[in-house]
């Protein structure tokens, strides 16, 4: 993390150490500790080395962001892996998106699913696609459980009116 910094008047390069902030010990400790395993859970859901690096690098920036929090809590061991699931799944839900976009569906339902809010969408598709139910849904994305109701009834209500609407404009089509 240190950047080679040149002397103003051309001399060698020196490591400037103002560029490095010290992790908390602790913190440091926890990533040795969590590291291996950390990235053999993401790439085993995400499929790809680069997709599971980039999932536990996101996950220990949160986890860093939160640390002070998170020491206070009585199992950080526990936390951090919630912290962890939680980016993972984060990630698969937006990678699921980008391959439903591709898909075609003779009732625009694919296309509809992708132009959702995306906390419609995650609710929609954890509920639909990954039938969690909705207390762990309400764990994932950090709201009650009569608030995830209220996203899924939302999306299914976007998603009446344009499947229906592609319906219509398709009878229109074949008059």
């Amino acid at each position: 993390m240190t950047e080679d910094v040149r002397a103003e008047d051309g001399g060698s390069p020196v490591a400037d150490a103002e560029a490095v902030l010290p992790l908390p010990l602790e913190f440091e400790a926890l990533y040795l500790a969590t590291q291996e395993a950390f990235h053999d859970y993401a790439l085993f859901y995400l499929g790809t080395n680069d997709a599971a690096e980039e999932a536990v690098h996101r996950a220990f920036l949160e986890i860093l962001n939160h640390w002070n929090a998170l020491l206070e809590e009585s199992n950080l061991q526990l936390q951090a892996w919630a912290i962890l699931r939680r980016v993972v799944i984060s990630q698969a839900l937006e990678g699921f998106r980008k391959k439903l976009a591709l898909l075609r569906s003779d009732i625009g339902l694919f296309k509809a699913m992708c132009s959702l809010p995306p906390r419609q969408f995650d609710a929609v598709v954890l509920r639909h696609v990954m039938f969690c139910d909705t207390k762990k849904i309400s764990w994932y994305m950090g709201v009650s459980t009569s608030t995830v109701d209220y996203h899924c009834r939302k999306a299914k209500e976007r998603l009446q009116r344009a499947v229906s609407a592609h319906l219509k404009k398709e009878e229109g089509d074949h008059t």
